[in-house]
């Protein structure tokens, strides 16, 4: 673990293995250990970037508000210093969101996406249900919001039978600063490229769960159509929180895609 020190704000990141690069960008409330499956279940055949976002983990608690081109700087500034010019851009929840900007701002530093539980065309009661939840998180802090959000992630089945996993993503969240925790959220609740989704032109995974209601289907459906070379795998029964349920489908369906010429 190494920190990046500069005026925007500290960047604690993780880089380790050798080969192609990728990054991989966590999402909302979460933290760069997220991805320890995948990356365990890809292999030794790569170089890994890993980071907590600002206001998470051990970043520096930046004061929000944010917007979404502050963590495309972030990124930007993160690669910049570790001299990587290019690498496979990995983005789950809000870090998708983060790899699309990312490759609409720079497209000459991403040579494939992949997008994993994101959103891109809310419908306007979509848009209502998360505004809903981030001014739950913003009034009654993390606790209120965990509560109600273990349902959406986590199928039964797993919450029936890993229980220390849940108290293990719950007492990490709660960690978090909740002024940075809300304002992280608000950027994931009004935050929307669809639109612009035509503009990115390299080879683009998505995937999501099939019972993620946040994260829908047809949102993933929807990027996977209008970005120029989009695949699409709906992974069956899941629901949100595929990295930590999942890491072994999620590793499944990126292995033969990074192949890809």
């Amino acid at each position: 673990m190494a920190m990046l020190t500069r005026p925007l704000g500290d960047v604690h990141y993780d880089l380790s293995g050798s080969g192609p690069a990728i990054t991989l960008i966590h999402g909302v409330g979460s933290y760069l250990e997220s991805w320890d499956g995948v990356v365990e279940r890809l292999g030794p055949d790569y170089q890994y970037l890993r980071y907590d976002l600002r206001g998470h983990g051990g970043s520096q608690k930046v004061p929000g508000p944010y917007a979404l081109s502050d963590f495309v700087a972030d990124l930007r500034d993160l690669m910049d210093h570790l001299q990587i010019g290019s690498t496979v851009l990995a983005g789950f929840s809000l870090g998708g969101l983060i790899a699309q900007a990312f490759s609409l701002a720079h497209p000459e530093r991403v040579e494939k996406l992949i997008l994993i539980s994101t959103v891109a065309g809310r419908t306007p009661a979509e848009r209502e249900r998360v505004a809903r939840r981030a001014r739950t998180l913003a009034e009654k802090g993390a606790g209120a919001h965990l509560t109600e959000a273990v349902e959406r992630w986590f199928t039964d089945a797993f919450i029936a039978e890993h229980p220390e996993v849940l108290e293990a993503r719950r007492q990490r969240s709660l960690q978090n600063d909740p002024a940075c925790y809300a304002a992280a959220y608000r950027v994931l609740a009004s935050s929307d490229l669809a639109d612009r989704l035509a503009e990115i032109r390299v080879p683009t995974l998505v995937m999501t769960g099939e019972n993620d209601i946040g994260s829908t289907p047809r949102m993933a459906r929807l990027i996977a159509e209008r970005v120029a070379k989009g695949q699409l795998h709906i992974l069956p029964r899941l629901k949100h929180s595929i990295l930590l349920e999942a890491p072994d489908q999620v590793a499944n369906e990126i292995r033969p895609f990074l192949k890809l010429d």
